[in-house]
């Protein structure tokens, strides 16, 4: 299935129903009065986060949303049958905006979370509700209400763990194939990933997170170059970023240690949260030097980067090293817990 990461829906709350002009007619009342009942509530639109949607492509097709109309009240001072809600399933992740006014409506993190986007009108009130003691015999009933209309803007961003990022040809796509079932092409020519994968990524019994590798990113991209900038919002959910830097790049004039200061400079440029989270050093593709040679080339990069933060070297290839990038993250990600989303953070609401 082609990877969406976001899409425009309308949803279209249900109108309320009409009010009812009725009076009593017994025989044995002579004075009954009006009994017009309330119209129903019309039926809203709730947005549901659920397991096992990974993309919003199904939103490229099916984009308008209607709740169910009201039904209108009756005599005898019956209330019309109010209009069902529906609920829009859509992936946990999902960020919601309202497109006219640019306001972010709620963020849906957990599965089961919901979120109301339109709601229903209110019913029309029947012709009781308009009898008075100079207006015994109302002979008027209220229009109901019409239901709340909205465009939509969804975003997708991935609830992952453990964020890839590097430049494109870095080895992300390798490296995540080595240690999760997750199978991104990569092949011996140069080519980067066209749009995010995910992986889970087994640390020991009951012990897992989930690894996200997405395309890679150019000098520029905070400008619009390239294909990075457009996934980057998927790593503002990650708790760590494991900074991928090829030991043994291509060409003589390569430079990793300059290429690793670019994607610093993106991450600032694109949000400063995203800037700051925990990240580490990975050198990857150690395979391709002789240990010594391998040891020496990583001692330099982290003295020229002035690197503080843990320093790991792996091959994405040969599995050499993987193990201990595995458990030293699985043990950073036990000791620093995602918080639970509290109602400040979002509109939504568990259902």
């Amino acid at each position: 299935m082609k990877f969406i990461d976001e899409a425009k829906v309308k949803v279209q709350a249900g109108n309320g129903g009409r009010g009812c002009v009725s009076f009593r007619r017994e025989k044995f009342v002579p004075f009954g009065g009006p009994d017009g009942g309330d119209g129903g509530l019309g039926g809203s639109v709730y947005l549901k986060a659920v397991e096992g949607m990974n993309t919003l492509a199904d939103y490229r097709i099916a984009r308008t949303y209607r709740g169910q109309n009201g039904e209108g009240g009756s005599g005898n001072d019956c209330t019309g049958h109010g209009g069902d809600d529906i609920y829009v399933p859509v992936p946990v992740g999902t960020v919601v905006s309202d497109l006219a006014t640019g306001e972010q409506l709620g963020d849906l993190m957990v599965e089961g979370q919901t979120l109301l986007v339109a709601k229903g009108g209110k019913g029309g009130w029947g012709n009781t509700r308009f009898k008075s003691s100079t207006n015994r015999t109302p002979r008027k009933a209220g229009l109901g209400l019409p239901g709340e209309k909205r465009d939509l803007g969804l975003e997708l961003k991935l609830i992952a763990d453990v964020g890839l990022l590097g430049l494109p040809n870095a080895g992300k796509s390798t490296l995540i194939r080595a240690v999760s079932a997750a199978r991104p092409k990569v092949a011996d020519y140069p080519f980067t990933t066209l749009h995010p994968n995910l992986g889970v990524v087994a640390a020991g019994p009951g012990r897992s997170f989930v690894m996200a590798d997405i395309p890679g990113l150019i000098e520029g991209a905070a400008e619009g170059a390239g294909l990075g900038i457009r996934f980057l919002r998927h790593l503002q959910r990650t708790r760590i970023l494991l900074h991928l830097i090829d030991i043994a790049p291509p060409g003589p004039d390569a430079d990793p240690v300059k290429d690793a200061r670019t994607i610093v400079a993106e991450l600032k440029k694109f949000a400063a949260d995203l800037a700051a989270k925990e990240r580490w050093l990975v050198i990857n593709k150690i395979d391709l030097l002789e240990p010594a040679e391998a040891a020496r080339r990583a001692k330099g990069m982290v003295r020229r980067l002035r690197w503080k933060g843990p320093v790991l070297m792996i091959s994405g290839a040969t599995g050499a090293g993987t193990d201990e990038l595995k458990q030293s993250v699985m043990r950073y990600l036990e000791e620093h817990p995602r918080p639970a989303p509290g109602d400040a953070e979002t509109a939504a609401h568990v259902a």
